[in-house]
């Protein structure tokens, strides 16, 4: 009697990609796509509804990243196992993503067969993260914002007001202002928007 195919989500906001990926990973006899989703939210509507054995989520989705997904998820359905796939390998986000439970960690770059060898990786119960980021992240230390600095900062990413800010965080003006002129010294920025780009492009934000 042969096992059953393992399960898989795939979560990705570019059709063609994600098309071709289920496509490729159909080939493979003991792999399944179950089911396919083009943003954050869609992606755990369909983990609710189809409980997939892995799912593979790319970083960057409209609605919500890969890593709050992976937060969801792991809080939801904690034998779900996760990897995050990316074109932006930022050492902060490698560093998220482990926090937040993802079992697997690849740049978009991979074949789709050496991907198929790390769902199995995954599903077995390990972990794997390119070897390449890694050492990125290692190099590149932690980030030094506290976590409700980088929430404001990243609140003050697309150029909103303070008063905008502070709504949406619950906070008040005088305490978002206090967050990011902290953040901007920690980073040595300019000023705020050249601390978010900042934050961005490390992956701690």
């Amino acid at each position: 009697m042969t096992a059953a195919p393992v399960r898989l989500l795939l979560a990705d906001d570019e059709h063609l990609i994600r098309g071709a990926l289920a496509a490729l990973l159909a080939m493979e006899d003991d792999l399944a796509v179950v089911a396919e989703a083009a943003t954050g939210p869609e992606a755990l509507a369909m983990a609710r509804a189809h409980r997939p054995d892995v799912a593979v989520l790319d970083l960057q989705m409209p609605g919500a990243d890969g890593v709050k997904v992976a937060t969801a998820l792991r809080a939801e359905l904690p034998e779900c196992r996760v990897m995050v796939v990316t074109s932006h390998g930022q050492p902060g986000h490698l560093k998220r993503a482990l926090a937040a439970g993802v079992r697997g960690f690849v740049p978009k770059t991979v074949s789709a067969r050496r991907l198929a060898e790390i769902i199995r990786t995954v599903h077995a119960g390990n972990r794997y993260v390119d070897p390449e980021l890694a050492a990125d992240a290692i190099s590149a230390g932690d980030s030094p914002l506290t976590a409700r600095e980088a929430e404001v900062l990243e609140l003050a990413s697309d150029g909103a007001p303070v008063a905008e800010i502070a709504e949406r965080a619950g906070l008040s003006p005088g305490t978002v202002r206090n967050y990011l002129s902290s953040a901007v010294s920690k980073l040595g920025a300019e000023n705020r928007h050249t601390a978010a780009r900042t934050a961005r492009e490390r992956g701690w934000v």
